[in-house]
């Protein structure tokens, strides 16, 4: 009798340690859903943040990118020729901003001339969406080493002197201009930043590289 009672009794203290083991399995499993949710709704806050922190960048980008650069000259895109001419071509502007061209471009992937290119061919870089950067003989020598490191890291542009030209520096692009008297006008990288491969290329994707003065 004694012995049926011990069997009965281990048997009960055996199923209390079996439930009392389920209970701690479903406390882990409550512990561990809990805290997978409060990850997943930490990363999703976080995702949130950093795509709404992205979208108020990309729209200060946009803004500014929209913004017009003080100063600048603005011709109609639609009335500049685009032709391509074996002969030479009478610009109206020095530097010119658009017109009749060489079917060959200068190359325009950063690229730094020390004299002067011709017109013809630069003209076409502009058409492929590139930002020609000139100085004359008022440049600094500070200046112009600046402007060609600048230019140097800036896929989509080039630079060479224009001794004819009016202004210290100028900024050219497809039927855009501006004009500044030193490397560190914030108008150089405002103007970069909106016309290298902007919205006034006639020909957006057109390549800057494989045009004459190719290193």
């Amino acid at each position: 009798m004694a012995s049926k009672t011990q069997s009965t009794e281990r048997k009960a203290r055996i199923e209390q340690m079996r439930r009392a083991e389920r209970a701690r399995e479903r406390r882990n499993r409550i512990i561990t859903i809990t805290a997978s949710a409060a990850v997943v709704v930490a990363l999703v806050g976080f995702g949130a943040f950093v795509l709404n922190k992205e979208s108020e960048e990309q729209k200060a980008q946009d803004k500014a990118a929209a913004a017009p650069v003080k100063g600048e000259k603005s011709w109609d895109a639609k009335k500049l020729g685009r032709d391509h001419v074996a002969e030479e071509v009478k610009y109206p502007q020095t530097p010119p901003v658009g017109g009749n061209h060489n079917q060959a471009w200068m190359n325009c992937a950063g690229d730094v001339y020390k004299e002067p290119v011709p017109n013809v061919n630069a003209v076409h870089s502009l058409e492929h969406g590139a930002v020609w950067v000139t100085y004359n003989d008022k440049a600094s020598d500070g200046d112009v080493k600046t402007l060609g490191e600048l230019v140097g890291k800036t896929q989509y542009s080039l630079m060479s002197p224009v001794k004819e030209q009016a202004g210290t520096v100028m900024l050219t692009a497809w039927g855009k201009q501006v004009t500044v008297d030193s490397a560190d006008d914030p108008r150089v990288d405002q103007f970069l930043a909106k016309y290298v491969q902007g919205a006034q290329t006639p020909e957006p994707g057109a390549a800057c590289t494989g045009g004459i003065g190719a290193q």
